[in-house]
């Protein structure tokens, strides 16, 4: 776990993933993950009925596909909160760097528990 007094250096670490859809936790704030994963293609539609998810570009683009609604397209530096109960789906062209935030324990494809995209947590 990230303490107060550790430096966590978000190039350094994202320069350690080599697979996309593949989320890894760098950091906690109280009982929020902090996490960074690589993107590029489609994930699978999915919803969090009980929390909502943050997506923060690093680098790249993502459109974060949302039902019912108009889409989010996010470049680097931008962030997007998708509230809890709405279906969506991340798209990303090219290699897209994000970080995101959510509740330790909250599976990367919601209630979508048989995917091949579904993540253990792992720390980095």
């Amino acid at each position: 776990m990230a303490r107060p007094n550790v430096v966590v250096n978000l190039a350094d670490k994202l320069a350690k993933l080599d697979e996309y859809w593949a989320p890894y936790i760098v950091g906690q704030l109280n009982d929020l993950h902090v996490k960074i994963v690589k993107l590029q293609g489609e994930f699978v539609w999915h919803e969090h009925d009980d929390t909502d998810e943050f997506f923060m570009v690093i680098s790249g683009s993502v459109t974060i596909e949302l039902e019912g609604l108009d889409d989010a397209v996010l470049s680097a530096g931008e962030f997007f909160v998708v509230p809890r109960g709405v279906r969506h789906r991340p798209v990303a062209e090219e290699e897209c760097e994000l970080v995101l935030l959510e509740p330790a324990g909250t599976p990367n494809t919601g209630e979508v528990s048989e995917s091949e995209l579904t993540a253990s947590e792992q720390w980095l």
